[in-house]
C-alpha cells in the first residue's frame, strides 16, 4: 500500500509454554487515519503494540514504519512512534513537569520548554505541572501519559484503552484531543473496549481475536457490508398466517401472531417503508414500531460469535 506509514506481514508471537499471541497479521496503517483494533481480552492487542513499539519480540513477521526496518533499524523507526500504554507506569513521586520533559529526552530530543507548555496546555495540565503525580486523579494521570508520549512529537501513537477507568467527561474530553491530533497530522491507532469510541472516531476498524485479523475495512463499508436493520411490528390484530402480500418481505410472525418481525440489509429502512405500506394495502392495522440499526458493536458480537461458533463446528 503506497501511503501505509506502517506495513506488518505474518507478524507471529508464541510465549514460552506454547501460547500463540499473534498468529500470521498482516496489516497496514495509512498515513493520518484514526485506526480502531478491536477485540475481547486476549484476543493480541496489546501484544500486537508491543511488538511495534519494541516491547515485544516477534517470534516471526516483518514490521516496516516510515521505511525502517523494525528488526534492523528500529531505533530510528521508534524515534517518530508514540505509545500511551494501558497501565499507569510512571515515577507517581515526579513533577509533570519533569516527567514530561524527560520523555522527550529519552527519544534524544533538545530541551524544548515552549514545546512542553504547549503539550501540557493542550490536555489542560499545565496548572498541574508542579504536582507530583500521585497527587492527581485517575483521569489527570491519564493524561500525563498521553503528554509523555506526545513530547517528542511522533507520527505514529499508539493509544492502549486511553479512557480505560475513565468517567464519561473525561472520555469524551480524550475523544476530542484524539480528533485534535488526527487534525495536525498524527496517525493515531487505538484499542478499546469502548466500542462506541471506535464508532465516533475511526476512518478505519479491524477486528482481532485470538491473535488473527478477523477483518479490516472502512468503517463506513463495514456498517453496510455487515450492518442490518431490524424491526418490530406491533399488529393491532393478531394473524394466524402471514399474508401472501407480505410474503416477498423478511418477515416473519411472533408472540401468537401479535408480532411481525423485519430483519434486513443496511438500506432496510427503505424496505420498512415499503412493508407498511403492504401492511395498510392489505388492510393490516398495526399500533407500534420499533426499529433498530445495527451498531459496531453489533456487528462485533456477531462477527466474533460465528467464528466461535465455527471453530466449534466439526
Amino acid at each position: 500500500m503506497s501511503d501505509a506509514i506502517l506495513s506488518i506481514s505474518g507478524l507471529t508471537k508464541v510465549y514460552a509454554g506454547g501460547t500463540k499471541a499473534l498468529d500470521g497479521v498482516d496489516l497496514d496503517i495509512r498515513q493520518g487515519e484514526i485506526f480502531a483494533l478491536l477485540g475481547p481480552n486476549g484476543a493480541g492487542k496489546t501484544t500486537l503494540i508491543g511488538a511495534v513499539c519494541g516491547l515485544v519480540r516477534p517470534t516471526a513477521g516483518t514490521m516496516i514504519a516510515f521505511g525502517h526496518d523494525l528488526a534492523t533499524d528500529w531505533r530510528r523507526a521508534r524515534a517518530r512512534i508514540g505509545l500511551v500504554p494501558q497501565e499507569l507506569s510512571t515515577d507517581m513521586f515526579e513533577t509533570v513537569w519533569r516527567a514530561v520533559s524527560y520523555s522527550r529526552g529519552l527519544f534524544g530530543y533538545p530541551s524544548d520548554p515552549a514545546k512542553i507548555e504547549d503539550v501540557l496546555r493542550s490536555l489542560s495540565l499545565w496548572e498541574k505541572k508542579d504536582s507530583q503525580i500521585r497527587e492527581l486523579s485517575g483521569g489527570m494521570k491519564r493524561r500525563v501519559l498521553i503528554a509523555k508520549a506526545l513530547a517528542h512529537e511522533p507520527e505514529l501513537l499508539f493509544l492502549d484503552e486511553p479512557t480505560a477507568g475513565v468517567d464519561v467527561e473525561l472520555r469524551k474530553g480524550m475523544w476530542e484531543q484524539i480528533a485534535a491530533l488526527r487534525e495536525q497530522g498524527t496517525t493515531v491507532i487505538l484499542t478499546t473496549h469502548y466500542i462506541e469510541e471506535a464508532e465516533l472516531m475511526a476512518d478505519r476498524v479491524g477486528i482481532i481475536r485470538k491473535g488473527r485479523i478477523l477483518m479490516v475495512d472502512d468503517k463506513a463499508t463495514m456498517m453496510e457490508k455487515l450492518g442490518n436493520t431490524e424491526a418490530l411490528i406491533t399488529l393491532a390484530e393478531p394473524l394466524a398466517a402471514l399474508p401472501e402480500a407480505l410474503c416477498d418481505f423478511p418477515v416473519e410472525l411472533r408472540d401468537g401472531g401479535r408480532e411481525l418481525c423485519y430483519r434486513g440489509g443496511s438500506g432496510g429502512r427503505a424496505e420498512i417503508a415499503a412493508l407498511t405500506k403492504a401492511l395498510i394495502q392489505a388492510g393490516i392495522d398495526y399500533t407500534g414500531l420499533d426499529i433498530h440499526d445495527s451498531s459496531l458493536e453489533d456487528i462485533f458480537v456477531d462477527l466474533v460469535a460465528a467464528e466461535t461458533a465455527g471453530e466449534g463446528a466439526p
